[in-house]
């Protein structure tokens, strides 16, 4: 395993910035060895903690709570103010076009089933087999092409120029690609894409979920129709998503939800049943009370993110993935998983496996002896992961994957990831961590619990 020298040099600098104020950092959690230790939340790929900005926010507004849209009360016109302006201020984060529309949903799988939901009849979608979920299964009523791993970015974008080139000219189609893979952390060649598919006729759908929170995302730039991310990705609280993209599709669907707010007016008619006027903006898909506080925590973030400079973050995070790395690369059993090679672009989502350990054992142990927190298995993208891993043996170790039936080979890996709120501290214990695990080994002894691995007792 190398890693770039000159990119190293880069990075040895000792003006990078430090980390920004996240929820949490402070917080001590017991070890089985005895003693407290502060957490390290190393699992941004799956919830980055909230920043600390974002939450001030959300407690500054708290007191004036009140029911948005319609409402004649004070309280009722800022919450509605506040969640207009929440959508204006996150689609400037996206550098969205004029006319596009910005729907806010519960997260990235909400907003690409609403798509999914969007389609046109007969449309033909086109999706990568290295997806998250989220963005591999929503398609099921479309006919859906899954494309194979590509192994370099140039691959990539021939393989969809390639099926695109075979499909059937006259109707609808969709590309959907992930931004940056919440499995290796690689960033995909977006721009390129895009133009692939719009050579074609079709349109493309990112998923940014992974990309967004650690790099600029231009809809106008990537030339992409829609892009999709999460909030709880992006240091917000859980429980808000944004869709952003083209009207077109979005106005002509059905709604995602029928109810109140996606209705402009309802109307019984003789034979006892009802007509509906449906709205055409982005309330078509927003039925029912909104979360307020959702939205605002996004716009909230983006802010926060623009104001600390993608620059001085990327920098950051860059100086973190190398020493990551360069670590890893210096622990033999340690093999990093990768699609596009050593060198590839990428964010701070590093996944491994460690011979001699099943990965489940391995995060057990990083977590119960060390304090840090991180994330085993197949991480939602299990065509991805079982590729990457082949047939590649791993020992079972004390515990086995939950997937792993008794005597099966455990397919599982470790996953690695921070942001914007980790300090050094926390990627350094890692670091040491993985050499004296593989070194010398586990100090205690662990078990499967309901299809965990847990310290035994």
């Amino acid at each position: 395993m190398s890693v770039s020298t000159a990119a190293a040099a880069r990075t040895t600098c000792h003006d990078i910035a430090g980390p920004l104020p996240v929820l949490g950092r402070d917080v001590t959690v017991p070890l089985v060895t005895g003693g407290e230790v502060a957490y390290a939340a190393l699992d941004y790929a799956a919830s980055a903690p909230a920043l600390q900005r974002v939450w001030d926010d959300v407690a500054a507004y708290a007191p004036y709570y009140g029911s948005v849209h319609r409402g004649a009360g004070y309280l009722s016109q800022l919450s509605t103010d506040l969640f207009e302006n929440a959508r204006r201020t996150v689609a400037e984060f996206l550098d969205c076009r004029p006319d596009d529309q910005l729907v806010f949903t519960r997260s990235t799988t909400d907003s690409l089933n609403l798509l999914a939901a969007a389609l046109p009849a007969d449309c033909q979608v086109f999706v990568f087999e290295t997806e998250h979920h989220a963005s591999l299964l929503p398609w099921k009523d479309a006919r859906v092409t899954y494309l194979d791993a590509p192994r370099t970015p140039r691959q990539a974008v021939a393989t969809l120029e390639s099926a695109l080139a075979g499909r059937d000219p006259q109707g609808p189609a969709l590309v959907c690609v992930t931004g940056a893979s919440n499995v290796t952390g690689e960033l995909w060649p977006v721009r390129e894409l895009a133009a692939a598919a719009h050579a074609h006729g079709a349109r493309i759908v990112l998923d940014a979920a992974q990309l967004a929170p650690h790099h600029p995302v231009s809809v106008r730039d990537l030339d992409v129709d829609w892009v999709a991310f999460s909030g709880h990705k992006l240091y917000a609280p859980f429980g808000s998503g944004v869709l952003a993209g083209r009207a077109d599709w979005l106005r002509t669907a059905e709604p995602y939800l029928a109810g109140g707010g996606a209705s402009r007016k309802v109307t019984r008619r003789q034979d006892g049943g009802v007509d509906v006027e449906w709205h055409e903006s982005a309330a078509r898909h927003e039925a029912g009370s909104p979360n307020v506080i959702g939205a605002y925590s996004i716009a909230s973030a983006c802010k926060a993110l623009t104001e600390a400079g993608f620059g001085t973050l990327v920098a950051r995070e860059q100086y973190l993935v190398e020493k990551v790395r360069t670590g890893l690369a210096e622990v033999p059993e340690v093999r990093i998983l990768s699609l596009f090679g050593d060198d590839a672009p990428r964010v701070g989502v590093i996944s491994f496996v460690v011979d001699g350990w099943n990965s489940s054992h391995f995060a057990a142990a990083l977590s119960a002896e060390y304090g840090i927190g991180v994330r085993d298995g197949l991480f939602c993208a299990h065509p991805l992961v079982r590729t990457l891993l082949g047939s590649d043996p791993q020992s079972q170790g004390e515990c086995g994957a939950p997937e792993a039936a008794p005597g099966e080979k455990s397919l599982n890996a470790i996953r690695v990831s921070f942001g914007a709120g980790t300090p050094d501290e926390h990627v350094d214990r890692f670091v040491t961590a993985v050499r004296e695990l593989v070194s010398e080994g586990a100090k205690w002894r662990y078990r499967t619990e309901d299809g965990r691995c847990v310290p035994a007792v």
